[in-house]
């Protein structure tokens, strides 16, 4: 694993944040490419062949198979932008040896602290070695970590002749987290049968179903007068904004919800009196449920624009991704192969449902059949993000692990 935190701690030193602001553009900010072309340098010094960054910022790498059997074309793949929830500029990473269960103070000028009461989950790592941030950012873990596992995974099979592989194929997308990372990825060019992306959280986990995901967003008409003369006659936007969003399931949401529980999440709001904007995000993993919350929301413009005079309310619903699951039920080999590289490395493998997407939904739905693996990071979009470094390197050793089940499985 020689390289692997020197590695994640060059990544997270890029401020690669992508912006919901400028969706059709690709990447969406252009220090996307600032990264691309870092990971183009490194894997050609590597020694990866085929290795470009295309106009999009999309990165491509080939590992050479080493055997002379016929085996599958895999690939792994990570994202490289980070969250627009919380900024990703000048990311300060300290690593906390041996952690010893108690709260961590990331910030003690400001205050903020990582709180085991808040986040439970640190207590599964205590003995372990943390990198955390210093509480003014995020830390980049979603998605560098996979980064840097992926790229170590590829310079350990180089170092290690002996672990017989075929042909593997890398990428690194930007635009991930504002869910247009796969829009443009060349899944032709990647040329694998199947893949995984490096992307989810806790170690040993395995994911392949998905939420179904829609972005929606309402823009509600008002009618501004004279505060002093509007008796009668304004219609404040701001009050009807709060008025839909009290009609929209109050008890379906994030907070409020867990496994495979959907939801409605109202993600950004702003308003004047005379008009105000709500933007969602609508999520179910069962399809059928899906649309039916699609149905719901639309159901809520209805009534205002019935109540208040049409065009009062309207809204645009667009759909994002599907639950992979469709498209991995009947390749039971990929999950399977993944599922025994996980608990080779970690003893154990923990399927469970997204509550969320990857890109490799999207590319599942595009003939690339793609189930995510744990890349190790944990409270992801936030100050309070961490990953352990052990897991980082379980995820590392499961990427080496299904490159060789692969060819041992092969003729």
């Amino acid at each position: 694993m020689t390289g692997l935190v020197e590695r994640f701690l060059k990544y997270v030193s890029f401020d690669t944040q992508s912006s919901e602001e400028c969706e059709t553009e690709c990447p969406s900010t252009a220090k996307q490419f600032c990264l691309a072309e870092y990971l183009r340098d490194e894997l050609t010094a590597l020694g990866l062949q085929d290795v470009e960054v295309d106009e999009h910022a999309y990165v491509y790498a080939t590992l050479p198979a080493n055997t002379t059997k016929t085996v599958p074309t895999i690939g792994f793949i990570a994202h490289m932008d980070t969250s627009p929830d919380c900024s990703g500029q000048d990311v300060t990473p300290r690593i906390i040896h041996n952690y010893n269960g108690t709260d961590i103070v990331l910030n003690e000028a400001e205050g903020i602290v990582t709180r085991v009461e808040q986040f439970p989950e640190l207590l599964q790592h205590v003995g372990e070695d943390l990198i955390v941030t210093d509480g003014t950012t995020l830390l980049g873990a979603d998605d560098k970590a996979g980064i840097a596992e992926i790229v170590t995974a590829m310079a350990y099979l180089l170092e290690h002749p002996e672990i017989e592989h075929g042909r593997i194929r890398v990428a690194f997308n930007p635009d991930e987290e504002i869910g247009m990372g796969a829009h443009r990825f060349d899944v032709e060019k990647f040329g694998c049968q199947w893949a995984y992306t490096m992307d989810g959280s806790e170690v040993g986990e395995l994911e392949y179903e998905n939420f179904n995901a829609a972005a929606a967003k309402v823009t509600i008409k008002g009618r501004n007068v004279h505060p002093g003369y509007a008796k009668g006659k304004m219609v404040n936007a701001n009050y009807l904004a709060y008025r839909f969003i009290g009609l929209l399931h109050p008890q379906q949401r994030p907070e409020t919800t867990e496994g495979y529980e959907g939801f409605f999440h109202l993600t950004s709001m702003s308003g004047t009196v005379e008009e105000a904007t709500l933007s969602y995000i609508i999520r179910d993993h069962d399809r059928e449920k899906f649309e039916a919350r699609k149905r719901d929301f639309q159901a809520v413009v209805d009534f205002l624009n019935k109540e208040f005079g049409e065009g009062t309310a309207t809204a645009t619903v667009r759909d994002q991704y599907y639950n992979m699951l469709e498209q991995l039920q009947d390749k039971p080999h990929v999950t399977d192969i993944a599922r025994l590289a996980i608990e080779q490395a970690c003893g154990h493998c923990t399927v469970i449902p997204i509550r969320g997407g990857t890109d490799g939904a999207q590319l599942s739905f595009r003939g690339l059949p793609c189930p995510n693996i744990f890349a190790g990071g944990l409270n992801f979009h936030g100050r309070n993000e961490f990953v352990p470094i052990q897991s980082m390197e379980k995820a590392t050793e499961v990427i080496v692990n299904i490159c060789r089940l692969v060819a041992q499985a092969s003729r």
